[in-house]
């Protein structure tokens, strides 16, 4: 019988740990060492877009959309919010996300009856979420609500990101459910 010799990457310590549920992530948390996980999580980028139709006017829609902090409302992936200043239409905030009770820091920009811009800045999650609106007909009698993700996961937890895009993408069908239903009842 042959022996033959098998290629594998070691997990580093932090990660069989964590694996485990021994070790705590933290946002701060970064590998020195180059190893395949370094590859994975420093590419991977979930990219989702999610389109409903709603049958209210802008304002109206607007309205609901731009009480961003309203958000746990609608988004159940978001726990809560804390704001730490407001310059004109621009927000810099702390959210607690759904995912382990994770927090992350926002630049959200709000473009009136246009799109909402939150930029991930620190923490587990960077990139943008962008909620945009586009009247429909001539009537103004309706709206595309657009949401588009461009977000990974950092440190670690960047080989998860790819996992975790069906999870985002279900709570953000979700949430664009609930606000149209929220807009269209109150029409």
């Amino acid at each position: 019988m042959a022996v033959t010799e098998e290629w594998h990457t070691p997990l580093e310590p932090e990660l069989l740990f964590w694996i485990l549920g021994m070790m705590p992530i933290t946002a701060s948390y970064t590998v020195a060492e180059s190893n395949i996980f370094n590859a994975v999580y420093r590419t991977t980028m979930a990219e989702i877009v999610v389109d409903v139709e709603i049958r209210a006017p802008p304002g109206t829609v607007w309205k609901i959309i731009s009480d961003v902090d309203n958000e746990p409302t609608y988004w159940k992936g978001t726990k809560s919010v804390r704001n730490i200043s407001r310059q004109e239409n621009t927000i810099h905030r702390e959210i607690t996300i759904a995912f382990r009770d994770q927090k992350c820091i926002q630049d959200v920009i709000l473009y009136p009856e246009e799109k909402i811009e939150a930029v991930f800045t620190d923490g587990i999650i960077k990139g943008t979420k962008t909620v945009s609106m586009e009247q429909r007909g001539g009537d103004g009698g309706s709206v595309l609500l657009r949401t588009v993700w461009d977000v990974k996961m950092t440190g670690m937890m960047g080989m998860f990101t790819g996992m975790l895009k069906g999870h985002i993408r279900n709570g953000t069908e979700m949430a664009m459910q609930s606000i149209k239903e929220a807009a269209e009842k109150s029409v």
